[in-house]
């Protein structure tokens, strides 16, 4: 019944019959408006359904659909590598991050040292690859280190790292792949995320008899670092795979479902080159306000005369003969008048692009007060501080990764070690039934484990951190060793792994430091037994009454006294830069 027909009910309908009638046609009024609002909100979503098979819309989303091809991808970071190199702000950007990351060091300490009974020295072997001069160039070393952060991961968004391995001694050397080198991912055909094989081809550039360069395209596959089947043949797909030099493949901004990763400078990339032009607009405005600083204006048909002296070179100045600059003296006719050319209305701000930079910062995971040096109008130190938190933990993500990653390698160097006929560890390594990866078990019980400790990102006072161990030290709980590294590192000492190191004797007994100037740091400079630390020949004493022996002053402390370690310089062991 519809809102008319209920009105003509209602015009016959008894009185009483009447005000039912009424709330139902306000109840059909109702139920009419909801009617009107549905089909309204139908029309709504149909409108965004039909926005979203726009062409723009299409065009973007089928861009996102599938991963960028190769080219792309080698255009991508021909880009991040320029402006890394050339902009201010992804310079400023990548290095935060670098030195967020490896600025403090890092600690990498095998757990096995070969001082327990019948334990191998696993440290040997790990010490032995971080402190080659070829990894040091390519990987450990503090130049290869803030390479891989900045132009790696922040210019290629990935890194492919070829371990060279000797078959023999299992000594083990890493190189860096270029990225554009690298033309394909080969994956299970089961499963996508397992990878198998990396093709790469390139161009080498030979000599020949003569000394010409002679130019010959390249092409090899190398197995994952986790890949290692049975069956290992020479070729796969008609190609030659080189088995003896597994890839360890680190991407970073990797999209599910992507083989490839994303440079980490890739998004601040249109916001910094807007934020340069703003600037360079800004210093072409300022440049035309200061080309005409002042007016001059006479009466009558002068004006064409002051025009034609303000278009003449320079004049000199009367009174030292040197060219009109800013500042000389103007000699004009009494008619003529100078003065200022207002700039009221014109915008000076340089500041107003700072929003433009800040798209920058929030694209690297930096604050925006760091990135321009310079805290800005309102800025403060607690705005500094409260900014730098959110910093502190994605670049603590990043230390994650690097530590998954020196993890892997490692493990890789061990596990040749032990494989290689002449390699330095023993073992026996089996293969895991389900998942086809090498088990490693060392002889002697020996512990495999990789303890890597980075620098804490947040300032803490030294004083509570020192004060913490000594309480906890007093529980007899924590191992002296153990002890001594959290106060050495709470100090802020380096090459913290060196000096505990140097603290433990011949039979794995830790050796507390002795204080400087007491008889048994003599002895332990001297080489002799440090352990020795008792109180000098009783002598009698002139000055006692009794007759009664004391120890003689000079002969050292007849108690024990409580100081902290002061290690002696290491003998054996060799500087590393963290």
């Amino acid at each position: 019944m519809t809102v008319s027909e209920v009105a003509a009910v209602a015009e016959v309908a008894p009185s009483a019959e009447v005000v039912s009638q009424e709330q139902v046609v306000k109840l059909l009024e109702r139920l009419e408006q909801e009617t009107n609002n549905n089909e309204m909100l139908q029309e709504t979503v149909a409108d965004l359904q039909r926005a979203l098979y726009e062409p723009g819309w299409i065009r973007l989303t089928a861009q996102g659909e599938h991963e960028f091809s190769p080219e792309a991808m080698t255009q991508m970071r021909a880009i991040c590598r320029l402006f890394a190199l050339k902009s201010p702000l992804i310079r400023r950007g990548l290095n935060l991050r670098s030195s967020y990351v490896w600025g403090q060091g890092v600690e990498i300490t095998a757990r096995a040292n070969g001082r327990k009974d019948r334990e191998q020295d696993v440290q040997a072997v790990v010490k032995a690859f971080l402190d080659d001069p070829g990894n040091q160039r390519t990987l450990t070393g503090a130049q290869a280190r803030d390479a891989l952060e900045t132009f790696g991961l922040g210019c290629d968004g990935e890194v492919f790292l070829a371990l060279f391995t000797r078959p023999k001694t299992g000594h083990v050397q890493a190189r860096v792949l270029p990225a554009d080198e690298i033309a394909e991912v080969i994956c299970d055909p089961e499963d996508a995320a397992t990878p198998w094989f990396y093709l790469r081809q390139w161009t080498h550039v030979g000599r020949d008899g003569r000394g010409n360069p002679v130019r010959e395209s390249r092409k090899q596959l190398y197995p994952a670092v986790d890949y290692r089947p049975t069956t290992r043949p020479g070729m796969y797909a008609g190609v030659k795979v080189d088995w003896a030099v597994p890839v360890l493949h680190v991407p970073v901004n990797q999209p599910l479902g992507w083989l490839r990763g994303i440079p980490d400078s890739y998004a601040a990339i249109d916001w910094a080159k807007a934020y340069k032009e703003f600037l360079e607009d800004w210093a072409r405005l300022m440049r035309s306000l200061s080309r005409y600083a002042w007016k001059a204006s006479a009466p009558g048909g002068r004006n064409a005369a002051v025009r034609t002296r303000l278009a003449a070179p320079p004049a000199r100045d009367p009174t030292t003969g040197e060219p009109m600059h800013a500042g000389a003296t103007a000699i004009l006719p009494p008619d003529v008048q100078l003065e200022a050319v207002s700039k009221s209305g014109a915008t000076l701000d340089a500041d107003s692009g700072r929003p433009l930079a800040a798209m920058v910062a929030a694209a690297l995971d930096v604050p925006v007060t760091m990135l321009l040096g310079d805290p800005g109008v309102t800025g403060a130190r607690a705005t500094a501080e409260t900014l730098d938190k959110p910093t502190e933990t994605a670049m603590g993500q990043r230390r994650d990764l690097w530590s998954q990653v020196l993890h892997r390698i490692l493990r890789y160097v061990i596990t040749e070690s032990v494989r290689a006929p002449e390699g330095p560890l023993k073992g026996s390594i089996s293969v895991d039934p389900y998942t086809g990866r090498d088990v490693l078990a060392l002889d002697g019980d020996t512990d495999a484990t990789i303890d890597i400790e980075w620098p804490r990102l947040d300032s803490i006072d030294p004083q509570a951190v020192v004060t913490a161990v000594v309480e906890a030290s007093g529980t007899g709980t924590i191992p002296p060793e153990v002890v001594a590294r959290l106060l050495l590192t709470a100090l802020g000492v380096r090459n913290v792994d060196q000096l505990v190191e140097a603290m433990v004797g011949p039979d794995g007994e830790f050796l507390w430091p002795q204080p400087l100037g007491s008889p048994a740091a003599d002895r332990q400079r001297a080489g002799g037994d440090p352990a020795d630390t008792g109180p000098g020949p009783m002598t009698p004493d002139d000055d006692d009454p009794s007759g009664g022996d004391e120890p003689d002053p000079g002969d050292g402390p007849a108690t024990e006294q409580l100081a902290l370690p002061i290690p002696a310089p290491p003998k054996r062991a060799r500087r590393r830069r963290g």
